[in-house]
């Protein structure tokens, strides 16, 4: 009895001598353990989009140093927990998945995934969507500037072109350092749906949605080919109002593909996880890969004014390295200034 009272009395120190002892038994240790904190990324928001972004860079293997920020500190406990024991089923079975509310253990992040925000309500319009998550973003990147100085900072709430705005303002980082995940998900969109038609897998169809990550998100059907081969060389109407075959439809259900997804689930999370996963893979291995993310386009394709946009960009450790000048047709280009005008007109009214 005596030693079962004894036990219950100090079980920590009892345990650690035990595993401390089983530790020096079996290893015999030759240098201090190397932890890799070059890929460490911080998602802030752990709701459909931010864990859905966690779980495509384990998986993927793009980072397996993540820390989470939240609110709510039981969720993310919880989640924690949930991919801690799926760890022996991942490509790097060595994830180190840590969480805080306060930000200290986001210090020194490579990358920080700002998937946090409020949704919007029934009647409300754009402009008040944006005045609320404006106030989020004040309370959350001054914090991750303080603890990561040098990252590079990934938005993925929306309406992401104008946040992204907000968040370079915010942060005080150099314009290459703050992206927007932008229309890299239209593009994608945009190459499934052709590749349906074309019957060939969607990386063969080489497409871009650019401008606005929304309604007014610009397809440059000019550039659309097939290994070199313009599919406006083969059928001049493509993406044109003489198109018979209605491959201008192709771009409406890009632009309805969010609703449609929200109506049937209630949300959007996989492939906008997935392609911030890519977005982040791209910066940490500095991969130079090209992407259509949300940066400053001013004196892009004539725009004057400081908006933020989508356009193909080359990705690596610096953010932005390059924005690619991609020719466009008059129409493409009258378009784009639309889009540019709608982001402007946003960003003059806002209160910062």
């Amino acid at each position: 009895m005596r030693q079962g009272v004894g036990w219950g009395r100090l079980p920590s120190v009892s345990l650690s001598i035990r595993r401390y002892s089983t530790v020096k038994k079996l290893f015999q240790s030759r240098h201090e353990k190397y932890v890799d904190r070059t890929n460490k990324v911080t998602v802030v928001g752990v709701g459909q989009v931010g864990m859905a972004t966690i779980f495509a860079l384990l998986t993927q293997n793009v980072s397996n140093n993540i820390v989470m920020v939240d609110t709510n500190e039981k969720k993310m406990k919880g989640e924690a927990m949930d991919l801690q024991h799926a760890s022996s089923f991942l490509y790097n079975g060595n994830a180190n998945i840590d969480f805080c509310t306060d930000y200290t253990k986001t210090k020194d992040s490579s990358v920080c995934v700002i998937a946090a925000g409020v949704r919007q309500e029934v009647g409300e319009d754009r402009l008040s969507l944006v005045e609320r998550n404006v106030e989020e973003l004040k309370g959350i990147v001054p914090k991750l500037v303080k603890h990561s100085p040098r990252t590079i900072i990934i938005i993925a709430s929306n309406p992401v072109d104008v946040l992204t705005y907000v968040t370079w303002k915010l942060s005080g980082l150099q314009k290459n350092r703050v992206i927007g995940s932008g229309t890299n998900l239209d593009s994608g969109r945009f190459r499934y749906l052709l590749s349906r038609k074309l019957n060939i897998a969607p990386f063969s169809c080489h497409a871009y949605i650019i401008g606005e990550h929304g309604d007014s998100c610009v397809p440059v059907w000019s550039s659309v080919n097939i290994a070199g081969v313009r599919l406006q060389d083969v059928n001049k109407n493509i993406g044109k109002d003489g198109d018979d075959e209605n491959w201008k439809e192709t771009h409406t259900q890009v632009v309805q593909s969010a609703y449609t997804i929200i109506k049937l689930k209630g949300y959007t999370s996989w492939a906008i996880g997935l392609s911030i996963s890519q977005i982040v893979k791209a910066v940490l291995t500095n991969s130079t890969r090209v992407h259509a993310v949300t940066t400053c386009v001013q004196g892009e394709h004539g725009v004057a004014d400081e908006v933020f946009l989508s356009l193909p960009c080359v990705l690596g450790r610096s953010g932005v390295q390059d924005i690619i000048r991609q020719p466009l047709s008059h129409s493409e280009r009258n378009l784009f200034h639309k889009s540019a005008a709608i982001m402007t007109d946003i960003q003059c009214r806002l209160q910062l």
